[in-house]
């Protein structure tokens, strides 16, 4: 049963995948365009992109497990694969499987950037091009670390230590903790140029403690399973075979490794990139950016 969602023109729905249930926002017509979000947001960081796509696509938003309305299931793995990227993978396919669809594009920012290159190294059947927003591979990451990429990128460390040491810090005034994160990654460091609903629906999954165990659990993955993953990748010489473009903003996280495009194109075939004039939430603070990246190339067959 489809309900409205809060992105204007589109329909909200659950889908059970594997015994998670997964809120997906459905708007549009044509072929299929799969956006995912990263931390510390939800499917609303798209609200101000997603519109301009659904004349051309059938665009389907979902919040990550553990994000948003989706659920949030306790990490009780021992090597945090409840929250590995592989795993959101195949929650994507399971999304597209209840909606009928062999094969996507598929946009991401941040975490959810992750999902999307694992996806396309998991199931490059599913997947027809690549659009990736401000991360370069979470390896190729960890290895740009000096001490100002460590001091601005601290949450990677931080989030990823042992349960439940984090997640008492953070829930000790997680709306403090989770505005601080969006200040100060920002080029104005204002929290501003975040529209009211989505900042506060940020604010609403901060204060669930599920969601912040989820959050850390994501990172957690991050820092073990997903990184072992990559590694394994790179040393078998995998690539991703899909066109991939890559848009990275002047102020945030990548341009701080030296040459982010670099990166990518040690990891696939073909790589397109921009850069634009932001900090790391490009589709907040410049969305002309992205529409302007990605529209032509998702467009193009």
């Amino acid at each position: 049963m489809a309900e409205k969602s809060m992105i204007p023109g589109f329909a909200k729905r659950r889908i059970e995948v594997d015994g998670v249930g997964l809120s997906v926002h459905i708007g549009g017509s044509g072929p299929a365009l799969v956006m995912l979000h990263g931390y510390p947001q939800n499917h609303m960081c798209w609200a101000n992109i997603a519109p301009s796509f659904t004349q051309d696509f059938t665009c389907i938003i979902p919040d990550l497990r553990g994000y948003g309305d989706s659920d949030a299931p306790h990490d009780d793995s021992h090597d945090h694969s409840t929250y590995s990227k592989r795993r959101m993978a195949l929650d994507l396919v399971g999304i597209l499987d209840a909606l009928e669809i062999k094969r996507a594009h598929v946009l991401g920012h941040d975490r959810g950037g992750r999902v999307a290159y694992r996806f396309a190294l998991d199931h490059p059947e599913r997947l027809d091009r690549l659009g990736i927003i401000e991360i370069v591979p979470t390896g190729d990451f960890w290895r740009a670390w000096g001490a100002d990429l460590a001091l601005k990128g601290y949450h990677w460390t931080f989030l990823a230590q042992p349960h439940p040491v984090p997640e008492r810090m953070i829930n000790a005034d997680p709306v403090a903790y989770i505005d601080h994160t969006l200040k100060s990654w920002t080029n104005a460091k204002s929290l501003e140029i975040f529209p009211t609903a989505a900042l506060e629906s940020y604010r609403v999954q901060a204060r669930d403690p599920a969601r912040i165990h989820a959050m850390c659990a994501d990172y957690r993955a991050g820092a073990y399973l997903d990184r072992a993953l990559d590694e394994a990748d790179r040393e078998a010489g995998r690539k991703i075979t899909a066109p991939l473009r890559f848009l990275w903003a002047e102020g945030g996280f990548p341009g701080q490794t030296g040459d982010p495009a670099a990166l990518w194109r040690a990891w696939a075939e073909v790589v397109t990139d921009q850069s634009c004039v932001s900090g790391h939430f490009v589709m907040e603070e410049n969305p002309e950016a992205v529409i302007d990246c990605f529209g032509a190339f998702f467009r193009t067959v």
